[in-house]
């Protein structure tokens, strides 16, 4: 069984979100999925999102491409999470590209690119700026 991981923090779940998850599945038998807590945004990235923690882990389980979801607490939990959980490729989105190249002696790395025109923090924006348009953003089969 091929074992596939992947972090992020998924808040206003999009397409983009179901596009790099669905693609991260699509390299293995299993996809678990590390999800930032609401303590890990606000302390290690300066950020407050919108979604609960348990409300954003809540959706992911639903996914039919996501078998385990699992808190991401800090930084350094990568390679222990590679190790615990027998992963063969590790992915992230490609504005990540080299970050994690540190797990190579351990899995393969993959940096897939994101969805064009769409983010959450792109989504914030909009929203705040008023805009009575909608967002468009390309599905990926």
């Amino acid at each position: 069984m091929r074992t596939v991981i992947t972090y992020g923090t998924f808040d206003l779940f999009h397409v983009g979100h179901l596009n790099i998850l669905k693609r991260a599945r699509q390299m293995g038998d299993r996809l678990v999925v590390a999800v930032s807590t609401d303590e890990f945004n606000l302390n290690m990235k300066n950020k407050v999102t919108a979604i609960p923690y348990a409300d954003r882990k809540a959706i992911l389980e639903q996914l039919r491409c996501v078998d385990l979801v699992i808190p991401e607490t800090h930084w350094e939990q990568k390679s222990k999470d590679v190790a615990k959980y027998g992963v063969d490729t590790f992915v992230m989105g490609h504005d990540w590209e080299g970050k994690f190249d540190f797990l190579m002696p351990h899995c393969k790395v993959v940096y897939l690119p994101r969805t064009a025109s769409i983010s959450s923090s792109e989504i914030k924006l909009h929203i705040a700026s008023g805009e009575r348009t909608q967002l468009r953003a390309v599905m990926v089969a």
